[in-house]
């Protein structure tokens, strides 16, 4: 079976068509680009073949590269990957030239590129090597270069193409950034270079074909006199968009991605240099990155891991749970961010408060959210009305009738979400399932108040609903495998990444995220420098620091749950010195961000405008610790409670964990998640460094038995590769 079929019109068109039937999209595979490049060359030595269509045979094009071969190339060690990438290189470079004389830039056959549909990283580096690419005007597809999100650069071509047909600084937002774009957003930066309708789309790719000259066939950097865009490093304004550009990278990265740095240095050194040396330049970068654990982890837990859990790696053999009728109780942020996510995905949705104006106000926030995506082009008012006519806000508990799924989302008070819980259970069928969305009180708790134990879960979202795509499921101790089903089953539907644990206090994420908070604080009350602690944080690759996300998640709340956890654990309670900071900082008044006064001070506008001069007054400095010690706590305090939720039942997968943690909280995500960091340092080092933290700030820094037992044995948490023979 072949990923590709060629085939020939009675016009000397031939039409290469991608498609992949193993895969619901197009994937590019070792196997595959031999194929591509066997067709290529058929084509180019019939003198019958007029030029070449590249296709699909799907609604999209492709996908990107199989993430398999990666793999296989990374096992083969530097030699096998740069020897990989080369051969992709001379497939694409093949396919640029199109049998043109390499003096002359003539008789070459015309090749394009039809896009049906999305068309990401290989998907678009392929294209990048055709004479013109055709897009069909979907609004739904996506087209860009996303490699950076996932911890590697477009390494077939794409870096060195697309900064010299853009320039630098244009083509930084889809190298550095992963910037996707529509067909006519594409086609507006200069990515592609035609938007057809769809029903054109092949016969538009082939009246370009026949209409093309030797002159259509020349790219930019082939022809003589050529100049990048922007100048070139040694041009005065190319020196200048380098330099800024070196400055923003290091800025967004604080030096922790690899990829970028990588990146960046190909652009600039393939700069200097004719193609086909910057594509080797590429292909070297690119070698380097592969070889990086850090970019192993982030391929593995951002893409590999996350896709495994967004198809259902840990749900139960159960029937089909497709909702087809949410109930949503409670009105407020959260209760009005999952009736949007769950509306906009296609499910019937009834939002339930107390109060009507109360559940119009949540479906008005719908209508917002949809009215910003109208003016952004990204939704048709069609689509708004259809989406709108989904949801019925009401009071009436009678209109639950039919619901399959409640969720609740209601203030976190055991009293009120068992009233609710009663009032739903008397309202809806005996099989609908019922889902608390808290994000700290125990689920097997709450779920004492149902008649049905075994129907009721935690489904706990993070806010805003709207763009946090962690869904954190949390099953009690009588929570039965048809309710873990619906549950994973619904979040996928709403197209969002789940995690299903054990309930415990604080579940995984909250439990994880607390101590980090508490640490930041904790080192403010020992008279470490504000400062220090929260560029710490970034400089390791968090994207908040920890004054600063107390800030945003409100002082108050911390107080609060400050208060809870000592009613609960009482002479247990470790963080008393936390306290101190917190609970003073809460008797002044500042809050956080939505008073506009806390760790951090603000302008009329709500805008932070540096660290509150106020701390140093009332915890002066009289700590001057190293860099890496102020990081090696605020990163132990997450890591340490991520493997005793391991430990203690709470997390059962690993790959959960660090999904969950990356997605969740921003747990740098160069690292691939806590469980890989501890890899990626060894547990041996792990260890020393937990004893190191604990002789100097105590017990809670223990390393936990797990992580000791790894340091004696050798043993990591993911399996290794096994070591090439020499």
């Amino acid at each position: 079976m072949t990923d590709f079929t060629s085939t020939m019109d009675t016009d000397g068109v031939v039409t290469l068509t991608w498609d992949v039937k193993a895969k619901s999209m197009n994937v590019m595979s070792t196997a595959a680009f031999a194929q591509l490049s066997d067709m290529i060359d058929a084509a180019l030595a019939d003198p019958a073949c007029k030029g070449i269509i590249i296709t699909s045979g799907k609604k999209d094009f492709a996908g990107g590269m199989d993430l398999n071969v990666i793999a296989e190339m990374r096992a083969g060690g530097a030699g096998a990957i740069f020897e990989g990438v080369m051969m992709m290189h001379k497939v694409l470079r093949k396919i640029e030239r199109a049998g043109m004389d390499a003096k002359t830039l003539k008789g070459g056959k015309p090749i394009v590129a039809a896009l049906p549909g999305t068309a990401l990283g290989i998907g678009l580096e392929l294209p990048l090597s055709c004479h013109r690419i055709i897009a069909a005007d979907n609004p739904r597809a996506k087209i860009g270069l996303p490699e950076i999100m996932v911890g590697i650069f477009p390494g077939a071509g794409g870096t060195t193409r697309l900064s010299r047909k853009l320039g630098a600084m244009m083509a930084a937002p889809y190298l550095l950034e992963g910037k996707l774009s529509d067909p006519k957003s594409a086609r507006a930066a200069g990515l592609i270079d035609e938007v057809v309708a769809p029903e054109t789309l092949l016969a538009r790719a082939k009246e370009w074909v026949l209409a093309a000259t030797d002159a259509d066939l020349v790219k930019p950097w082939d022809a003589k006199g050529y100049k990048m865009p922007g100048g070139a490093p040694y041009h005065p304004a190319g020196f200048m968009t380098f330099v800024g550009a070196s400055a923003m990278v290091l800025g967004k990265t604080m030096g922790v991605y690899p990829a970028a740095r990588a990146l960046l240095s190909a652009v600039y050194e393939g700069a200097l240099v004719p193609f086909d040396t910057a594509l080797k330049i590429e292909a070297r970068h690119f070698t380097s990155v592969l070889m990086n654990p850090s970019s192993s982890a982030m391929i593995r837990t951002l893409f590999i891991n996350k896709e495994a859990l967004e198809k259902g790696a840990n749900r139960p053999a159960a029937a089909d749970q497709t909702v087809q009728k949410l109930g949503v109780i409670g009105a407020g942020m959260m209760g009005a961010g999952i009736a949007y996510v769950s509306a906009n995905a296609g499910i019937e949705v009834v939002l339930i408060d107390a109060d009507q104006a109360a559940a119009d106000r949540g479906k008005a926030h719908t209508e917002a959210l949809l009215d910003k995506g109208i003016q952004r082009r990204k939704v048709t008012p069609e689509k708004k009305a259809e989406v709108l006519s989904r949801i019925t806000a009401s009071t009436d508990y009678a209109s639950l009738a039919g619901c399959d799924l409640i969720v609740e989302a209601v203030f976190e008070d055991p009293k009120v979400k068992a009233e609710v819980t009663a009032k739903v259970e008397a309202a809806v069928g005996p099989d609908c399932i019922f889902a608390s969305n808290t994000s700290t009180l125990p689920i097997s708790m709450l779920a004492k108040a149902s008649a049905r134990p075994d129907q009721f879960i935690g489904i706990h979202f993070f806010s805003p609903v709207d763009k946090m795509n962690l869904v954190e499921i949390i099953k009690g101790k009588q929570t039965g495998d048809r309710a873990v089903a619906k549950a994973l089953d619904f979040v996928r539907a709403i197209r969002k990444t789940p995690i299903v644990v054990n309930d415990a206090r604080f579940f995984f994420a909250n439990r994880c995220i607390i101590p980090y908070i508490n640490e930041g604080i904790r080192m403010v009350a020992e008279g470490v420098e504000p400062a220090l602690i929260e560029n710490a944080a970034k400089l390791v690759g968090m994207p908040l620091g920890p004054l600063q996300l107390v800030d945003e998640t409100s002082i108050d709340l911390g107080v609060k749950i400050a208060k809870a956890t000592k009613a609960a654990m009482g002479d247990a309670y470790p963080d008393a010195a936390v306290d101190a900071v917190l609970f003073w900082m809460a008797d002044q008044g500042r809050l956080g961000k939505k008073s506009n006064a806390g760790f951090y001070a603000y302008d009329a506008a709500g805008k932070r405008t540096g660290l509150w001069d106020g701390l140093s007054a009332k915890f002066p400095l009289t700590q001057d610790p190293a860099l890496h010690q102020v990081q090696h706590r605020l990163l132990m305090a997450q890591v340490l409670e991520a493997v005793r939720a391991l430990e203690d039942g709470v997390l059962t997968d690993i790959r959960e964990g660090d999904v969950g943690a990356i997605l969740g909280w921003g747990f740098a995500p160069w690292s691939g998640g806590p469980f890989s960091w501890l890899d990626i340092i060894g547990a041996p080092r792990a260890v020393e460094i937990c004893d190191h933290l604990k002789a100097t700030c105590g017990p809670r820094f223990e390393a936990p038995k797990r992580l000791r037992d790894m340091a004696a044995s050798g043993k990591t948490f993911y399996p290794q590769p096994a070591a090439k023979a020499a």
